[in-house]
């Protein structure tokens, strides 16, 4: 499994269907999200997070829970502590720091806490949120957010909120943060959305099935030309004794090694 900290695919998979756990775990997505909050009515909440919990104890991934606010949160963190197969829980409509830090405390302070930011508080708090104690990464949950704003769809009226996340990771010096899904079964609009927010600094992407994997994984990934690139300037870094020659020098360093990291990670190599 891809390490969480550079996953780029996020399947989301909803937590009343235990038929499903098994056949998402067999797909080519870097993390499964088993969904206890939006995708399960209030009424199978028990019974669906206590199928999560026994699947958990063999097998392994995140789960998205309720937020602070709800009346399930505190049943939702009393049945998932110290089970072994709980990878970190994705906390829904985070608006708050100590939103992070509460879920962190709870779980036993071990447990990695992914902050979903849902609306336009969570985005003007989106700082604070990724300084948290207990914050692991950041995620966009583009639709909430929209609902909430009124915000269309298009890419120029959703760069603000994305980019928000990207410079309040980079703040909080947390991995990059991850995009929300892309609604359809176009391809094309996938690949164009996913290569978005890339140029925007994101580095994931939930999806909501599992054919838009492929696509994800792709865009996600740096093209051989970028780790061709990587790798002749680290050899260069090298040869020359790792000379800093000028300002620039630093940031084409961090860029490089970020890049070789994620292509021995992704099996990446120029042709």
């Amino acid at each position: 499994m891809v390490s969480a900290e550079i996953s780029r695919s996020w399947l989301l998979v909803n937590g009343s269907h235990s038929e499903e756990f098994d056949a998402a775990a067999a797909t080519k997505a870097d993390q499964i999200v088993l969904d206890i909050e939006d995708a399960v009515d209030p009424s199978q909440k028990a019974q669906s997070r206590a199928a999560v919990a026994k699947w958990l104890e063999t097998k392994q991934a995140w789960v998205r829970i309720n937020d602070r606010s709800s009346e399930f949160w505190s049943d939702d963190i009393d049945e998932l502590r110290d089970i072994p197969g709980l990878l970190g829980v994705m906390l829904a409509k985070t608006e708050d720091g100590s939103h992070v830090t509460e879920t962190f405390d709870r779980l036993g302070g071990k447990t990695r806490v992914l902050a979903l930011v849902e609306s336009a508080l969570g985005i003007e708090e989106a700082r604070e949120i990724a300084c948290a104690r207990g914050a692991f990464r950041l995620a966009f949950g583009s639709g909430d957010y929209r609902r909430d704003t009124g915000t269309s769809v298009e890419d120029i009226a959703m760069a603000y909120p994305r980019s928000r996340l990207v410079v309040a990771s980079r703040i909080g010096n947390i991995p990059g943060p991850i995009d929300g899904p892309t609604v359809g079964t176009s391809y094309g609009i996938l690949r164009e959305k996913s290569e978005h927010a890339v140029a925007l600094g994101m580095t994931g992407k939930l999806c909501l099935h599992h054919d838009q994997i492929p696509v994800i994984n792709e865009a996600i990934s740096p093209t051989q030309s970028d780790v061709a690139w990587a790798r002749t300037f680290l050899a260069d870094f090298e040869a020359r004794g790792r000379v800093v020659r000028d300002g620039s020098d630093l940031p084409r360093l961090g860029r490089a090694e970020k890049i070789e990291k994620l292509a021995v990670a992704f099996g990446i190599n120029p042709s």
